[in-house]
């Protein structure tokens, strides 16, 4: 397990101790690390917002202070199953595992009617995704961009020629039905588009990006837009970089 996905997979189990808490040796044990890296993974939440107690002593431990977690939400069930539905449809999009906990995390705070009326309707909404990408490879390219790491990819290009190449991750990007990792390519020394499927394998490495931006890719292709908000980038320029 990557260290983003304990973190996360660690502050859920807080969330849910509730006001017993939980000790650092069970945690340890959950997550099969040690003690002392338990306690690096709990200052980095408490680094990052995290509202977190200690008790000392004999039947002490760790938890979440009242208020930390997600207060009650409200949604029309059609908006909880519009959220299921659009994660199980595309389950090789980025971080695509946080988005489906993020969604559970809601679905537990629903009013108990609001919840039964969104399961029932999630049982008429059927999906037929393909096959996802390796667990393992999706990780180490989820953590080198959030983290801005350079990644050692091996990768299959169309014309069958197999390399290894040092990637600096700028952007993911889904057009015509293909997840891409696009980045700058210190073999070519070029903005390069990598379809996701083609990478066999995939390592973070300890190298931080030199700090390419997304401005030298462009604007997103007329099939594709930021997840988030309007584009940035200059409406006078188009997406850069080889597809290979």
């Amino acid at each position: 397990m990557k260290r983003a996905e304990r973190l996360h997979a660690l502050s859920e189990m807080l969330r849910r101790s509730g006001a017993r808490g939980v000790s650092a040796e069970r945690l340890a044990r959950e997550f099969e690390v040690s003690v002392r890296t338990i306690k690096r993974d709990l200052d980095a939440l408490e680094n990052s917002g995290a509202l977190i107690w200690s008790r000392p002593g004999p039947g002490g431990g760790y938890g979440l202070a009242i208020g930390a977690s997600l207060p009650p939400v409200s949604l029309f069930p059609a908006q909880a199953v519009a959220l299921m539905a659009a994660v199980s449809a595309a389950p090789d999009a980025p971080y695509a595992d946080l988005a489906a906990a993020g969604i559970q995390k809601i679905l537990d705070v629903l009013d108990p009617r609001t919840r039964a009326r969104a399961d029932e309707l999630a049982r008429r909404v059927w999906v037929n995704a393909l096959p996802s990408s390796s667990r393992a490879i999706k990780s180490a390219l989820e953590e080198a961009m959030a983290e801005q790491r350079v990644i050692r990819i091996r990768y299959t290009s169309r014309d069958g020629t197999t390399t290894t190449r040092d990637v600096e991750p700028v952007l993911f990007a889904s057009t015509n039905g293909q997840w891409y990792l696009v980045g700058w390519c210190r073999m070519r020394d070029a903005m390069r588009w990598f379809t996701v499927s083609r990478i066999e394998q995939a390592t973070v490495t300890k190298a931080a990006c030199s700090g390419h931006t997304i401005h030298e890719v462009g604007e997103p292709p007329a099939n594709a837009r930021p997840v988030h908000g309007r584009s940035e980038v200059s409406h006078s320029i188009t997406a850069s970089g080889q597809y290979i």
